[in-house]
Parts: C-alpha cells; sequence; structure tokens
C-alpha cells in the first residue's frame, strides 16, 4: 500500500471530526489510507505499518536531507520518529473526544544510521495512560534486530473541544 501524505492543512482532520472518533481508530485510519499520513512523515521518509492497543510501529530510513555535516542522520531524525512512535502509542488508548501533546521526551542514540542503513522500525509502547498523563518507551531497531536508539515520552492528556 502506497502511504498518502496530506498536502495542505485542509486535508487533515478537523478537531470535531478528531472528536468524534476514538484515537485507536484515527491512528489506525493512517495505516490503513482512510486518513492521511501527517506531511513530516514525507518530509522525513517515514510510514506507519503497524497499530495495536497502546503499541504502534513506524518504518524509515535517512534519507540525505536528514543528513548532518559528518554524513549521518541527524539526531532530530532519530528524536522525530521515537516522537511519533511514542506518542501515537498513546494516542491508540485515548477514548473519543480526547488528545494529547507532547510535555517532554528524551532520546539516546546507540549507533549511527545512514542512507545504506536498512530501514528501522520505531516501535513505541505505551506504560501508563491516564486522564491527564501518559507515558511510553520507544526503541529504534534494524532488521537485525540491534537496537539504534531509545526513548521515553510524558504527553498531556486532554478533551478536544471541536
Amino acid at each position: 500500500m502506497t502511504a498518502t501524505f496530506a498536502t495542505s492543512p485542509d486535508e487533515l482532520l478537523t478537531p470535531a471530526e478528531l472528536a468524534a472518533i476514538s484515537g485507536f481508530d484515527f491512528i489506525d485510519g493512517i495505516r490503513t489510507g482512510r486518513y492521511p499520513h501527517p506531511p513530516i512523515a514525507r518530509t522525513l521518509d517515514y510510514r506507519l505499518t503497524e497499530v495495536a492497543q497502546g503499541r504502534v510501529v513506524f518504518e524509515g530510513a535517512p534519507a540525505f536531507a536528514a543528513y548532518n555535516p559528518l554524513g549521518g542522520a541527524h539526531g532530530g531524525w532519530f528524536g522525530t520518529l521515537l516522537d511519533s512512535c511514542m506518542a501515537c502509542a498513546v494516542q491508540t488508548t485515548l477514548p473519543k473526544g480526547t488528545g494529547y501533546t507532547t510535555i517532554e521526551y528524551k532520546v539516546t542514540i546507540l549507533r549511527p544510521a545512514f542512507a545504506e542503513t536498512p530501514p528501522l522500525r520505531a516501535i513505541g509502547t505505551v506504560v501508563s495512560s491516564g486522564r491527564r498523563v501518559a507515558t511510553a518507551t520507544g526503541e529504534m531497531v534494524g532488521p537485525d534486530g540491534k537496537v539504534f536508539a531509545t526513548g521515553t515520552t510524558t504527553c498531556l492528556v486532554f478533551g478536544l473541544t471541536p
């Protein structure tokens, strides 16, 4: 399946549309193509591949545009994929009418990634999802299971008002 990406704000769901569906249905709808992938996924060339309750997987490999001056993936590339998988994992646990925003996240890069690095999987798993705060962990792994980076996040949970 080819991912479709939002190309304008008009293609993203409105607050009222978001409030009418559960977090799981929203995230799974991106995976299945019912809703467009966010523009950042096109910018950094990654896609949503798996969705389960409290667990989300993105896959991607750094392109030249995401390189740092030393010729490897910029730390922001790792951070973006980890923030995406962890926060979207949180979203899968939220009921209708509820959203989140990242309060903080931490990333630890354990090995570099380059264009020739096989695609990495960014796996986000919820640790706790409460009424006001949710936490999750993330791990970026290669096809051989080697860990390239890890992360943690804390998200603020809030009501969506259409």
